[in-house]
């Protein structure tokens, strides 16, 4: 199977099969069986609440930016450092893994920050990958892109 746009082969299909087992862990747990949400009986829900709105609102911030800058500069011949670019490497993905943080911390289920966590060896093994093309297809330019940006965290840095 050949990448597409630069993406993993099995990027699109590993990310829909990996959000169907979240929000079976997510759902089920947190509205079903309550194995492990006991943690929601020791921090209160507004705390939880405000946990959510403020990952969702990263993470929208992230996508739509990460989005509108991918949109516009599809198939750009260097690389693309604006936007939430600037901050990290990968918003898209890492938006996504803040919206299933934030559901998970709203429930305090466990079982779903497990998931979240083969949901992060996932996303962390197709963004090296993507990377390894990016380094390939741009050389130089990249490495310092990687050298002043963070995979997954911003770097602070004097020289931005």
């Amino acid at each position: 199977m050949e990448a597409k746009n630069g993406e993993h082969p099995f990027s699109d299909t590993g990310q829909l099969i990996l959000l169907g087992v979240f929000l079976v862990a997510w759902v089920g747990d947190s509205f079903f069986f309550h194995e492990s949400t006991f943690l929601s009986d020791d921090v209160p829900l507004y705390i939880r609440l405000i946990a959510l709105g403020l990952l969702l609102g990263v993470a929208v911030y992230l996508v739509r930016s990460g989005h509108a800058v991918v949109d516009h500069e599809q198939g750009a011949d260097r690389v693309v450092t604006s936007g939430a670019f600037r901050y990290v490497r990968h918003p898209l993905y890492l938006g996504s893994m803040l919206i299933y943080l934030g559901l998970a911390v709203s429930t305090a289920s466990l079982f779903s920050l497990v998931a979240l966590a083969g949901m992060f060896i996932f996303y962390d093994y197709i963004a090296s990958y993507e990377e390894r093309l990016l380094a390939a297809r741009y050389g130089e330019a990249y490495a310092e892109y990687k050298r002043s940006t963070g995979k997954w965290v911003p770097r602070i840095t004097k020289n931005r």
